[in-house]
């Protein structure tokens, strides 16, 4: 029987590290399994017309809903957690019901859609797939290692630290690669590119192909080339800067800073009307095109509008040598990109660079000196630009047969390890040896509390983060928390942004309801106990709370049945004290749940429970002693005649 298989995960065609690996595994799995294959692209609302085009099932984590998206954008933390999937995963769990759920993220993701605490979670096969880059390592990555079965990461160096920390479970799963899209051009068509984009045949170029992010050591990489210069005077040297410029590094303010000739410094223009590619210094967005004669055609690729997998090979091709200095990264899948074009490849030799460092892999090693992150402690690198210089200078003076050879090991080492083939079957084997899908499970999902007690602390940072934890249950919300610190330092009131909270909280419990609707009864109310009693009373806290007193009688009274408890979500928290002893399982309330007939079976219908209790019903309206017949009585109520004696 084929397997349904759902992965989540950056949309499949963006232009990022995660989106590529997802395009290269969905189109391996949908030309040579019987796997049905489900995508979730994260940061799409849930029917975008670029998930139209897919030859696959797909869906974004966003909720369609214009006005929810904009009160969600109030607030960078609760906007990161609905783009990663907050608001949509447990709706598209249940319509879907996988076999196997795949998420490929960094480790913030997983936390800030709740993975941990989902009813599905691991009753659904789950692997998580994930960027752990520097250590300590994240402390929520170890925090939830015990309920993570699968556990994936996407370098030796991730995997490591976690066995060092005892979870033995974790295995190394790299980044996949479609290895046929990136090789060596001949020597005539590298010519003729050169001559293309008026570059000599004799310069050197160092190239770097990268996510213009402030963990990519631009300023570093600049000095380094700038020294290399600086000694070697007759060599014709060109930087070759891949990226966006109008994101992270100000890059023309840095080449001004080091006194490096603009014409030195290349980059890749890509045009929004043709998309044919020019390499050449960077002179401003908005060019005109000179292929198609678009007026503002041009701008520096970035992860929306860049080249093709054929242009970038072509891109690679350009170069005589890739560098890449960074303080840490994950797996860095450009310099993957770069061995398969059999280049040399200098790596920081830190994090995932470790591994693409070694002469092993056809790699170079960048000395670095450890500095700390503020606010988290995470050792990072910050790369020598005397190393980089140094390693430019080993490979520039390299002859052309030792290049050849360290850039045929390159090629070979990430084929052995990275290619979609090789990655595709470690994921297979995992998949196939995992047992079917557990859906018998109490669907309803903890709702939020937007009527939580807040108190008054003084401490800004504090009553911040009491909102969060209290009301939204997120447990590490970074970018929220210097939003909302500068907002009450601006003069916003605490109780317009309590009030915000509030709000948020009721539009993603009306979403979470809504999910828990669709639930089917007989899923709601499963139980190995065959017989099986329900307690019914919507609500006030009060009578809630007074009803528990008949709890122990109920169990008592009904000791082969399972029993239910049904009333209003926010009330859960004063019950859950009683479970499993007195109450086997808390049930958000719904209205059908009032029809006696429906719940306990009539006619045809066999129902859902054997009886059913409505604690707030008097008699003389509703049916609501039926019961099946099965009704007990605690109390003995016959009356005795007393023996008298005359």
């Amino acid at each position: 029987m084929s397997k349904k298989i759902l992965f989540h995960s950056n949309h499949s065609r963006a232009f990022t590290g995660f989106g590529k690996n997802l395009k290269n595994l969905l189109l391996y799995f949908y030309r040579n399994t019987d796997y049905e294959i489900v995508e979730l692209a994260a940061g799409l609302v849930k029917n975008h017309p670029e998930l139209q085009k897919q030859p696959w099932k797909a869906y974004g984590t966003l909720p369609e809903d214009p006005n929810t998206i904009n009160q969600l954008n109030k607030d960078p933390a609760s906007a990161r957690a609905a783009s990663y999937g907050s608001m949509m995963i447990d709706e598209i769990i249940k319509e879907e019901r996988p076999d196997v759920y795949i998420t490929i993220e960094d480790f913030w993701a997983f936390t800030a859609c709740g993975l941990f605490d989902k009813p599905w979670w691991n009753k659904v096969n789950c692997i998580c797939w994930t960027t752990l880059d520097s250590l300590p390592l994240l402390p929520d990555s170890i925090k939830h290692a015990p309920n993570i079965k699968n556990y994936y990461t996407w370098s030796p160096f991730a995997t490591e630290a976690l066995h060092k920390e005892g979870f033995e479970q974790a295995e190394t799963l790299h980044g996949s690669l479609d290895t046929k899209n990136f090789f060596k051009l001949m020597p005539f068509e590298r010519v003729n590119l050169r001559k293309e984009n008026n570059i000599s045949d004799q310069a050197f170029i160092v190239g770097f192909v990268f996510r213009n992010q402030l963990r990519k050591s631009v300023p570093n990489l600049l000095l380094g080339f700038q020294q290399f210069k600086k000694e070697n005077p007759l060599v014709d040297a060109y930087l070759f800067l891949h990226t966006n410029w109008t994101e992270g590094w100000d890059i023309p303010r840095l080449i001004k800073e080091h006194d490096i000739p603009n014409e030195k410094i290349i980059t890749t223009y890509i045009c929004r009307e043709c998309h044919r590619y020019e390499i050449k210094p960077f002179t401003g967005h908005d060019l005109a095109c000179p292929h198609c004669k678009a007026e503002k055609g041009q701008i520096t690729t970035n992860v929306n509008i860049g080249v093709n997998e054929v242009q970038l090979n072509e891109v690679y091709n350009l170069m005589n040598v890739y560098c890449h200095p960074f303080t840490s990264g994950g797996q860095e899948i450009p310099v993957q990109e770069a061995k398969l074009t059999e280049l040399i490849t200098l790596v920081t030799d830190y994090s995932c660079g470790q591994e693409y460092a070694m002469a092993d892999s056809g790699g170079i090693a960048l000395e670095w000196s450890e500095y700390r992150e503020p606010g988290t402690q995470f050792i990072k690198a910050s790369t020598y630009p005397s190393s980089i210089a140094k390693q430019l200078k080993k490979v520039y003076n390299m002859t052309q047969s030792k290049r050849d050879e360290w850039g045929k090991r390159a090629r070979q080492y990430v084929v052995d390890s990275c290619a979609v083939e090789v990655v595709a079957k470690q994921l297979m084997e995992k998949i196939e040896s995992m047992p079917p899908a557990d859906y018998s499970f109490d669907w309803n999902v903890k709702l939020k509390n937007p009527d939580a007690i807040i108190s008054d602390n003084p401490d800004d940072k504090e009553w911040v983060l009491e909102l969060y934890t209290k009301i939204l249950y997120m447990e590490d919300p970074k970018e929220g928390l210097g939003h909302w610190l500068a907002r009450l330092k601006e003069g916003a009131s605490r109780g317009d942004i309590h009030n915000y909270f509030k709000q948020i909280a009721q539009q993603e419990n009306q979403k979470l309801q809504a999910t828990n609707e669709k639930t089917p009864a007989e899923d709601i109310f499963s139980s190995d106990k065959e017989r099986k009693l329900a307690l019914v009373i919507p609500e006030s806290l009060g009578d809630v709370f007074v009803t528990t007193s008949l709890l122990k009688s109920a169990r008592e009274t009904y000791p082969e049945y399972a029993v239910f408890f049904i009333c209003d979500p926010k009330y859960f928290e004063i019950l859950l004290p009683l479970v499993p002893e007195y109450i086997d399982k808390l049930i958000p309330y719904q209205q059908e749940f009032e029809s006696q007939l429906w719940m306990e079976g009539h006619g045809p219908h066999k129902g859902y429970v054997d009886i059913v209790k409505y604690l707030h019903f008097p008699t003389q309206r509703q049916l609501n002693y039926l019961n099946n017949g099965l009704d007990k009585i605690a109390f003995d109520t016959q009356f005795k005649e007393e023996s008298s004696s005359n």
